[in-house]
């Protein structure tokens, strides 16, 4: 655990009291060392307003932990939550859990919170509802340049200007919110199952954009956190695509994610061995050549297995 029970139990009752001044006394600024990760595959969301479930953060199967303000913590919780995340950042000053603070949109709270967690330095902060260029460069302006930026792609504004958001290399992922995407395109939600040709087509087309940019793209939360076999059909459609992360809201998705998205040791070894021959062969003269068990190998061939072994 994080935090030893006496001092939780401080914790916990002042937070129960609302006693905002008090918590603030028990974090202070922190210089974490920054968790630069970028092949996790389960991200699950945790909700700031649980002291409980902060306090477990290093036993989660979770590779990316989303320490959430937004979404599920309500209006009067919010400053609470925000300070109870800075807690428990400042006694995590190494994790091997990416930890990544998803604020509020930044028409209501998100700059102030994004100024706040400077002194708290989470691995990275995700933007909610970003709309455009503009808004990204004004969190960059504001934002630790140690921290990364991650942006929600959930408004008809940034599915557009998809292409364009990413303005400097401190903008490392996109995440997929398919529920408020399609509400702000006004289309009904009922449409998103596994065999409609618009999700054929919006998954596909952010996968590779994102790739085409050199940023992670993350796959939407399935709200259903009970539908398990749902769950794993839409992560398997979502591999065969080409992703390997997807949002998580219970530690039953986060086995299915992890499990689904694993390299099998088979394909790792098969990368190994293409990446030694290649380069054997390379070092001779020849860079394209056939083999008894692999075919024939060449540089596209050769760069394949090295991005395989990369994650």
């Amino acid at each position: 655990m994080i935090i030893d029970q006496p001092l939780l139990g401080q914790i916990q009752e002042a937070y129960e009291k609302r006693d905002l001044k008090q918590l603030q006394t028990f974090c202070s600024p922190t210089y974490r060392e920054v968790n630069k990760n970028e092949n996790y595959r389960s991200v699950l969301m945790l909700s700031c307003n649980n002291v409980k479930h902060l306090n477990k953060i290093e036993t989660l199967d979770a590779e990316c932990i989303m320490l959430n303000l937004e979404d599920g913590v309500s209006e009067e919780e919010k400053p609470f939550a925000l300070v109870l995340c800075a807690i428990f950042l400042s006694r995590l000053r190494r994790c091997s859990k990416k930890l990544v603070v998803r604020v509020n949109s930044l028409d209501t709270t998100g700059y102030d919170e994004i100024a706040y967690l400077n002194q708290y330095m989470p691995d990275a902060v995700r933007v909610p509802k970003i709309r455009n260029e503009q808004e990204v460069e004004n969190v960059l302006a504001l934002l630790h340049d140690d921290i990364e930026l991650h942006l929600s792609i959930e408004t008809k504004e940034a599915w557009h200007k998809l292409t364009s958001l990413r303005r400097c290399e401190k903008v490392k992922t996109f995440y997929l919110g398919i529920l408020d995407l399609f509400a702000d395109m006004g289309l009904s939600q009922h449409l998103i199952t596994k065999e409609n040709p618009s999700i054929l087509y919006i998954l596909p087309r952010f996968l590779l954009e994102c790739k085409a940019m050199g940023v992670k793209p993350v796959s939407f939360v399935y709200q259903e956190y009970k539908d398990l076999d749902g769950f794993r059909e839409w992560v398997e459609l979502e591999k065969s695509m080409g992703y390997d992360a997807k949002g998580c809201i219970s530690p039953k998705q986060v086995e299915i994610v992890n499990d689904v998205f694993a390299r099998p040791k088979e394909e790792i070894e098969r990368a190994k061995e293409i990446v030694r021959l290649f380069e054997e062969k390379r070092s001779e003269g020849i860079t394209g050549f056939s083999h008894p068990k692999y075919g024939f190998i060449d540089e596209p061939i050769y760069k394949g297995a090295l991005a395989i072994l990369k994650l």
